[in-house]
């Protein structure tokens, strides 16, 4: 019980200093209630920062964690997905900069490839990547919260199979693509409609092939941003281990909807590239094979520390994300 206050407590105050940092320190409001009044950036901080206290609370009870996971990145897209509705609707206010850019999580590499310039979303993302890894596939893309709950209705986990060869050339088409598009100097109209295109695929794929499989087809072939948070995410030090304790059972194999656990994998004892440490599977497991890693600490106090620095990231970007 002491170790559940302490998590709580410590996703509690670490995000309301960091957000309380960011409203001092940005001269240009990023909290949606700043925006509108003069001090309500304070009232979101304290909200949310009980919101993220609250989530880490009910998570830290491992039997429990993947439903409050999905609830949670569900409201996440939710709210992603309101502010922009908002902000095309009702005021500029709910919009980052005022102008709008596509919700399409592939735009984070293109987007800034075509226009030349970095953006919000993309130092959001790669801060992410830097302290919790491939978290952002399994608790703040807002695209990749439907892919989840699109996979999550099917009963059965079938294999991708041979559409794993198109992952890579997809990511390598992406950046190809908004490269030549800002060569050959191409209007923002055309280039859009090739972006609204792809997004268009994704949503097939995810509430139709996904649903099926009972995968993230979506987030693990089609989206380029799972690639590369695939090959970017050795830069964090958690890992998802699988002891030497492990029956190959394959028991986890049917929690897994990131393909990171097949048959294969369990085999060798070692997740696969798409595992996002989400955690889902970690209980499935009678022999508690499957356990969190950072450096030396224990596999509860990895868990443990995986979770305050996602939650928080989760929480801060709720509130922070914005097209």
């Amino acid at each position: 019980m002491k170790s559940r206050w302490i998590l709580s407590i410590s996703v509690f105050l670490s995000t309301a200093i960091l957000l309380s940092f960011i409203q001092l320190k940005v001269e240009n409001p990023l909290l949606i209630l700043e925006r509108f009044l003069t001090g309500g950036g304070w009232i979101e901080i304290v909200f949310i920062s009980f919101y993220g206290g609250i989530v880490a609370w009910f998570m830290y009870d491992a039997s429990k964690s993947a439903k409050w996971r999905q609830t949670t990145w569900i409201i996440f897209s939710i709210i992603f997905f309101s502010q922009l509705i908002l902000g095309l609707f009702a005021s500029e206010k709910f919009l980052m900069t005022g102008k709008l850019h596509l919700p399409i999580p592939m735009m984070m590499i293109s987007g800034p490839i075509y226009r030349g310039q970095f953006s919000m979303m993309a130092i959001l993302f790669l801060s992410t990547i830097l302290l919790s890894g491939p978290a952002w596939c399994s608790h703040f893309c807002y695209f990749g919260a439907l892919d989840g709950w699109s996979a999550g209705h099917s009963k059965k986990r079938k294999t991708l199979g041979k559409i794993w060869h198109l992952k890579l050339p997809m990511l390598v088409i992406i950046v190809a693509t908004a490269i030549l598009l800002r060569a050959f100097k191409v209007a923002a109209f055309p280039s859009t409609l090739i972006a609204i295109a792809f997004g268009l695929i994704g949503l097939f794929i995810m509430f139709f092939y996904s649903a099926h499989r009972g995968k993230m087809a979506h987030c693990l072939v089609w989206c380029p941003i799972g690639t590369l948070v695939s090959g970017l995410k050795f830069v964090s030090p958690f890992r998802l281990k699988i002891a030497d304790s492990c029956t190959s059972c394959m028991k986890c194999t049917s929690y897994c909807k990131y393909d990171a656990l097949k048959k294969e994998d369990i085999l060798q004892r070692k997740p696969g590239l798409t595992c996002t440490l989400c955690g889902d599977c970690v209980t499935s497991c009678h022999a508690g094979s499957l356990q969190y890693k950072f450096l030396k600490l224990s596999p509860a106090a990895s868990r443990n520390l995986y979770l305050g620095i996602t939650i928080t990231l989760h929480a801060m970007t709720m509130v922070l994300a914005k097209i």
